[in-house]
């Protein structure tokens, strides 16, 4: 059993209730929704399907809602333009101003924001230019590479402070979708500050969804800058490599990537790495080494997550691609003895600030003690995400009664969720229940040692407690 959780992207190639029951059975813990291209008249009937096998016990799945973002955009033109390395061509951010060669930019900043020798890039790359000169209502660039230019194609512009919104009108509906249809996640795409996160939270409030988790998506320059601000005020961030290699120099990228993980584990925060893990198998039977090893590397740095694409989207072997990942995870894992390294207090009530001391104490007891697992009763997810932030070593059972608890702790590092259905307010009665679930699941046998952490009720408070116990 891994501790390191994967994330999957549906599509026609994976939404199908067998297609979704085997990319669970694989190791899929999590599926994302892409609102970049996703409807709803699309995604609602998935939404029920991965409900309904949830409730048959088939599954036990999470949901994702990954927002499309404020894109920069080409315009539309006539036919190809074939675009020669050297060149110099007009782009324009008025489009009745545009000529037959002419690039049209849908930012209406453009010209105030960007300088004279700055890169733009287009089309995820593909095409990169710098700015020669800056007119009042065009702008001239130089092509660095051939390339072709056709309709609606991505502008990235790196460094550049950009006046977008943080949540566009679609954005917003695709919010409310989320919030109607019980989604657990919403991954914030493009997000450059805690402002953005915050714009988010008040939609959640407005709506009476602040249950559901934002992810912030670290996908830009902005990002990077703030990042420490953005961790802070996440319960989630992913690391989404795709757009962020754009957004600045490849060759840093690793680099990044490393400094996230730092921030993530020094503020207790759970975090995913995306893109590009195994992207050969959309077309390939099997992985490059180097896709092999980048697996292995997001392992060692203690992701929570790692996240599949285009693999279980438009990939020739979605279900091969996470059996492979799940492959290489779990072999990771043997060679990893975690240091439960503390993490900050920010957002902590007193009272969880003490059941953060006792799970720390808790895995440490289990280890010293050679425990064969910790038992976890918690009605919210927080004792379990405290202790997925500590790193166990050691297999963690997190009982709960409430499904979307059970939902959220499905992202957790080591963490195994599980539903208790005879919950009830005695705190031996509902541990005696999880270690017979646990017996009948052939996961304990007699004379195992177990670590139980709880909260009981004592003169009207609520009084975390520790007990070693052994099973009969």
């Amino acid at each position: 059993m891994k501790k390191t959780k994967i994330i999957a992207t549906v599509w026609p190639v994976s939404e199908s209730k067998e297609q979704l029951e085997k990319m669970y059975t694989s190791g899929i813990n999590v599926i994302r929704f892409n609102f970049s291209h996703a409807t709803f008249e699309w995604a609602k009937p998935i939404v029920e399907r991965i409900k309904e096998l949830n409730q048959e016990g088939k599954t036990q799945l999470s949901l994702l809602l990954d927002t499309k973002w404020p894109e920069i955009r080409t315009g539309i033109v006539e036919k190809k333009i074939e675009v020669i390395s050297g060149n110099k061509i007009k782009i324009v951010v008025d489009e009745t101003k545009r000529w037959e060669n002419d690039i049209f930019c849908d930012y209406p900043y453009l010209l105030e924001d960007i300088k004279v020798g700055e890169n733009i890039i287009i089309d995820s790359g593909l095409c990169n230019v710098k700015v020669c000169e800056i007119y009042d209502d065009f702008l001239i660039w130089e092509a660095l590479n051939t390339c072709t230019l056709w309709n609606k194609r991505h502008i990235n512009l790196p460094g550049v402070k950009l006046k977008l919104p943080g949540i566009t009108p679609k954005d917003k509906e695709d919010v409310l979708f989320a919030i109607e249809n019980d989604y657990d996640f919403i991954a914030m795409s493009f997000v450059r500050n805690k402002e953005n996160i915050q714009e988010l939270r008040d939609i959640l409030k407005e709506h009476s969804a602040t249950h559901i988790k934002i992810i912030s998506k670290i996908e830009n320059e902005e990002a990077i800058e703030n990042l420490e601000e953005i961790v802070a005020h996440s319960d989630g961030v992913m690391v989404a490599r795709w757009d962020l290699w754009i957004e600045v120099p490849i060759e840093k990228l690793p680099f990044y990537q490393k400094e996230i993980a730092k921030l993530c584990l020094k503020y207790g925060k759970f975090f995913i790495i995306a893109t590009h893990l195994l992207e050969t198998m959309i077309e390939n039977p099997f992985p490059t080494r180097a896709e092999v090893s980048d697996i292995y590397n997001s392992v060692i740095s203690s992701a929570d997550c790692t996240m599949l694409s285009g693999e279980t989207t438009t990939g020739k072997y979605p279900i091969e691609a996470i059996q492979m990942m799940t492959k290489v995870i779990m072999e990771t894992e043997k060679s990893i003895l975690n240091i439960h390294n503390d993490f900050s207090n920010d957002g902590l009530t007193i009272r969880d600030i003490e059941k953060k001391s006792l799970i720390k104490h808790a895995i440490s007891i289990a280890e010293e003690l050679d425990a064969k697992a910790i038992i976890i009763l918690t009605k919210t997810w927080l004792l379990a995400r405290l202790a997925a932030g500590f790193r166990p070593n050691i297999d963690v059972y997190a009982f709960t009664k409430s499904k979307k608890s059970l939902n959220f702790m499905n992202i957790l590092y080591g963490i195994r969720p599980k539903l208790l259905e005879s919950w009830n307010d005695d705190y031996l009665n509902n541990l005696d229940g999880a270690i017979e679930k646990l017996k009948k699941e052939n996961n304990f046998m007699a004379w195992d040692k177990v670590i139980a952490v709880s909260d009981i009720q004592k003169h009207g408070k609520e009084y975390p407690i520790i007990e070693i116990i052994e099973v009969e």
